[in-house]
């Protein structure tokens, strides 16, 4: 007896994956540099926790305008997209079950089979099967603004929240150290569970994104330092 199979496929989180990834790393690295620089510079701790106060409110914002809007003109442009592949499917069908076929013969089938596969699909919802396989839009990969803000701006602030922790528990003395250090730990954790849930393997993400936030505080400490020396 034949059981039906559900997949479920990791593909289907690379939406909210990404945001929740760039919006944590951006949270964490933004903020702990920050905070490294004014250190740096020889602030006292009641300015360095002002900084990286004003650091988590502005990113957050920033991260979510920037999503709103960058993935608002990716659905402006599948909008537009559908919009005039709606117009040419009411205006000639038949050209459009001849391209539909066309895209079917060169993944491999022959020219009988597509012509009958272009068909059924557009039978059923023409614009959905052109969506999908002319223009690349389908569910999973359709643009979702208010996901992409809402996600950005929740995880760069949680992310955020971790190099603020961090100077609150640390002396004052040792505010750049700590701060760098915890840092680096909760850059390995995020690329580790960010590798684990998108599926890849472990070790070059985490790497990679550890890599890049030491780069980046450490830019910051020293541009810091050296300003603080000349004023």
């Amino acid at each position: 007896m034949w059981r039906l199979h559900r997949e479920r496929h990791l593909v289907s989180r690379i939406g909210w994956l990404r945001a929740a990834v760039l919006g944590a790393n951006d949270g964490i690295v933004s903020t702990a540099s920050l905070i490294v620089g004014v250190a740096a510079g020889s602030a006292p701790k009641a300015t360095i926790l002002l900084a990286g106060a004003a650091g988590l409110a502005a990113g957050a914002m920033s991260m979510a305008a920037g999503e709103y809007v960058s993935v608002s003109s990716q659905a402006d442009t599948e909008k537009a997209d559908l919009d005039r592949e709606r117009g040419e499917l009411a205006t000639d069908p038949a050209a459009e079950e001849r391209e539909l076929a066309g895209i079917y013969r060169k993944r491999g089938l022959d020219h009988d089979l597509a012509r009958r596969v272009a068909r059924e699909l557009m039978a059923k919802d023409a614009l959905t099967a052109h969506a999908r396989d002319e223009l690349g839009i389908s569910e999973i990969v359709s643009a979702r603004p208010l996901q992409a803000a809402f996600t950005s701006a929740l995880t760069f602030t949680a992310g955020a929240i971790m190099p603020l922790l961090a100077v609150v528990l640390s002396p004052a003395a040792l505010v750049v150290p700590v701060v760098f250090a915890a840092s680096v730990v909760y850059l390995a954790l995020l690329g580790a569970v960010g590798a684990r849930t998108g599926g890849a393997e472990i070790l070059r993400p985490t790497m990679r994104v550890t890599f890049w936030g030491v780069v980046a505080m450490g830019v910051t400490a020293g541009i810091g330092l050296l300003i603080g020396k000349v004023v």
